[in-house]
């Protein structure tokens, strides 16, 4: 049966400009687009947005509705981030148990076997998966911190070879994590050289996001043009007050390199992460102070949500430069929002042609997460868009829909225009706007009206129907190209 949105203004995705139209539905694809004359209803009609950078990789089997996504207009979700992977399967439910406790998953036979898993869950978003290297290093190394020998090299890039026969999309690292802390170039350039001739990509959590920033940003640039592929500089930000400013040298970077490198960013002030890593790189004290640490979750102290490394201090009766090792002694999987960073740095980045937008919230439903989890993309057009003109709408869009899908090769998505994917999001843009606080983050955003997943409606004036019509998107052997567009 097709379905008609009538008189909305149509931002396709392309960074083309607005206009009023029709845009039919027939099955799970656009059948036609159509201009019309006079005014329209006030709402846009986009392609549903595609969250370039998520931790999505289990939360889409264990709360396959996604709410705290969908009902912000998410249709794609692009998991496997920062090196941490959904296979082999030990070593991806080992963080299943961090973040979804109490949620036991039957094992999957590789990447293979997670997108069919995937597929039979059916979410209420798609899939698109990265390899996490952290997870193939450990599955065959554990976490032994030297440089793996010629077998271990073979070993992992066996286990990147299948995944990349499934339909992966590419490799991503994690590399202020263990293991991929203990990774040299060489090692990362050798399996990304295997992505590269199955056709993917190389995203990175880079090695430092702080006083070495322009390295870490070159080393993944070097990996990219070494072994032959495009890359993504994950979370694009200088943490710390004495690195406020450098972001513009890192984008100078990016630029100089050429359309094969890109970037993404959520547009917040403060990161989440692991406390454990927080305090391994140094940055409490140095660069951030105990009360910037703000616990999100932990597994058997509820109380300490919401609170900062120094409340606790003075909870706990210990000093500030000892807080976090008390923290970790009694939880060593806690996770923190560390509020770091430059709201002109963030206005840079965003600003930037070419940035996507990646949400990178941790889907910790029992803890207090990041607002970003929930609001990241309607905090783009009511914050950055609407109110600060940081960027048009056409050009937000853009970033949040067809330019990731054509840097992850998603044929079909991304764009409005006949035989594409009905992969769509209704908003008002003058009302959308993210609700969620450091202090109430499990808010869903204001204005998002209707969202569609392959033709079918999962979102009604901000209630979810209960729709699941998301699937596993694989790579089918589409290059994304040096050139950043997708090509056979």
């Amino acid at each position: 049966m097709t379905e008609v949105i009538e008189a909305v203004t149509v931002v396709d995705g392309t960074g083309a400009p607005a206009f009023i139209g029709d845009v039919a539905i027939d099955e799970e694809r656009i059948v036609e687009v159509v201009p019309r004359e006079g005014a329209g209803s006030g709402l846009v009609l986009a392609p549903g947005f595609i969250d370039s950078h998520t931790h999505d990789d289990l939360a889409v089997l264990v709360h396959p509705q996604m709410e705290f996504k969908v009902l912000g207009g998410v249709t794609t979700c692009v998991v496997g981030n920062c090196g941490m992977g959904a296979a082999p399967f030990p070593a991806a439910a080992a963080m299943g148990a961090v973040l979804h406790p109490g949620h036991d998953l039957d094992p999957w036979d590789g990447y293979r076997g997670y997108l069919r898993r995937v597929d039979d869950t059916a979410p209420s978003v798609n899939v698109a998966a990265l390899i996490g290297h952290g997870t193939v290093r450990s599955s065959v190394m554990g976490l032994d911190d030297g440089p793996p020998d010629d077998d271990q090299i073979a070993a992992m890039s066996r286990l990147i070879d299948e995944g990349m026969a499934a339909g992966c999309v590419g490799m991503s690292t994690g590399l202020t994590y263990e293991p991929g802390i203990w990774a040299r170039t060489e090692e990362l350039t050798a399996l990304a050289a295997v992505v590269a001739a199955a056709g993917g990509i190389y995203t990175s959590h880079i090695r430092d996001e702080g006083s070495h920033l322009i390295e870490a940003v070159d080393e993944a640039i070097g990996i990219g043009r070494d072994a032959g592929l495009p890359v993504v500089v994950s979370h694009l930000k200088a943490m710390g007050e004495p690195n406020w400013g450098t972001v513009a040298a890192a984008l100078e970077r990016i630029d100089d390199a050429g359309p094969a490198v890109a970037a993404d960013q959520y547009p917040y002030t403060a990161s989440s992460t692991m406390l454990a890593a927080v305090a391994a790189s140094g940055r409490i004290g140095t660069l951030v102070t105990p009360d910037a640490v703000v616990i999100a979750s932990t597994t058997d102290h509820p109380e300490w949500h919401g609170r900062s490394l120094a409340e606790l201090a003075d909870r706990l009766g210990v000093p500030g430069d000892r807080v976090a090792t008390a923290v970790l002694d009694a939880e060593p999987v806690a996770t923190v929002i560390v509020h770091s960073m430059s709201e002109d740095d963030v206005r840079t980045v965003l600003g930037h042609p070419g940035i996507m937008v990646g949400s990178d919230g941790i889907p910790s439903l029992e803890g207090h997460p990041h607002p970003r989890l929930y609001g990241t993309f309607a905090r783009v057009l009511g914050r950055y868009v609407r109110d600060l003109g940081v960027l048009g709408l056409e050009e937000a869009v853009h970033r949040m829909t067809g330019r990731p899908a054509e840097v992850f090769g998603l044929v079909d998505r991304g764009v409005i225009r006949p035989g594409a994917v009905a992969d769509l999001v209704l908003f008002d843009p003058a009302t959308v706007v993210d609700r969620g606080t450091f202090d109430d983050p499990r808010q869903s955003p204001d204005g998002i009206v209707g969202v569609w997943v392959n033709g079918a409606r999962v979102v009604t004036d901000g209630v979810h129907l209960g729709t699941r019509s998301g699937r596993a998107l694989r790579r089918r052997g589409e290059r994304v190209s040096r050139t950043g567009s997708a090509s056979a």
